[in-house]
């Protein structure tokens, strides 16, 4: 009995511990970008549409950006494509365009909708495509970090204006809106874009409260061979200086310059969190300490 009480004590305890942000944060836009490992776990899906359906419920408004690129590529392995990635982006061609589009759309969007809404939520999914959301411009040839040749991205996006008005009328509904990484062209084609840069795009046109990325690791490390060498916060001309040198590589530097373009745009706060620890956006919101590392201006 005894025991039994302290436990319920000690969730009396986590509530009034996030009292305060609770507080703060109602009415307040958060971007969440997910994807991962959270998306591949059955446990950490349902992880994070909890999160994601409890943040609603208290009076944020949470909008969800999903990634899909494993899906993405398997889907291109059994139609005998290989993936080409160069910094973190997916070369794409128009057959690849096509793919991106059905898995992402069509596939992974509506299973996250689904899983919402059997959870208690109530989501609608969208792509950059509805309502002219994320309009984007083929984007240029790429420089290969540390070299100086040059890769043509094909049907590869960036974003040029964000139309979030069908989301402002979403969110007031009581709706969460979930959308994927594909826009709309100038000729109305359909380009891939990457999540990550999504999410940042969105977050500033927003002015989010905050930009929280999911991801498969601990946050950014000063030695990615030292465990213990975990940035909390990193300030916005180290995290530069890092890609420079190649300690920010690959999938990462999406992620980082997503955090950027939001902090340009007055967004508050930027976090790169684990997404393999069940409960990861409760426990970087609502508690004293937080996780991962935050990106700051």
């Amino acid at each position: 009995m005894v025991n039994e009480m302290k436990k319920l004590i000690e969730k009396a305890g986590v509530l009034i511990e996030a009292l305060p942000y609770i507080r703060t944060f109602v009415n307040k836009t958060f971007v969440i970008k997910y994807g991962g490992q959270a998306m591949i776990s059955d446990e950490l899906k349902k992880s994070v549409m909890m999160d994601i359906i409890l943040l609603k419920f208290i009076g944020i408004n949470p909008i969800l950006v999903h990634g899909g690129g494993s899906e993405v590529t398997r889907m291109l392995q059994r139609l005998g494509k290989e993936a080409v990635f160069v910094n973190g982006l997916r070369v794409t061609d128009a057959e690849t365009v096509e793919v991106a589009e059905m898995v992402l759309t069509g596939k992974v969007n509506k299973e996250i909708v689904s899983l919402i809404n059997q959870f208690g939520g109530k989501a609608v999914g969208l792509s950059g495509k509805d309502s002219n959301l994320l309009v984007a411009r083929r984007r240029g040839p790429e420089r290969m970090n540390g070299s100086s040749e040059t890769v043509d991205l094909g049907f590869v996006g960036d974003i040029i204006k964000v139309n979030p008005d069908v989301l402002y009328t979403l969110s007031r509904e009581g709706y969460i809106p979930v959308i994927s990484s594909i826009a709309v062209g100038l000729e109305g084609e359909s380009l891939n874009v990457n999540a990550d840069h999504v999410a940042g795009e969105l977050a500033a046109a927003l002015q989010a409260e905050k930009l929280i990325i999911l991801t498969d690791v601990e946050g950014i490390f000063a030695n990615a061979q030292k465990p213990d060498s975990l940035i909390s916060a990193l300030p916005r001309a180290k995290a530069l200086e890092m890609i420079e040198e190649g300690k920010i590589n690959k999938g990462m530097i999406p992620k980082v310059e997503a955090c950027l373009r939001a902090l340009e745009h007055e967004v508050s706060r930027t976090h790169i969190i684990d997404g393999r620890v069940p409960h990861s956006l409760l426990l970087e919101i609502f508690t004293d300490h937080g996780i991962g590392t935050m990106v700051t201006s």
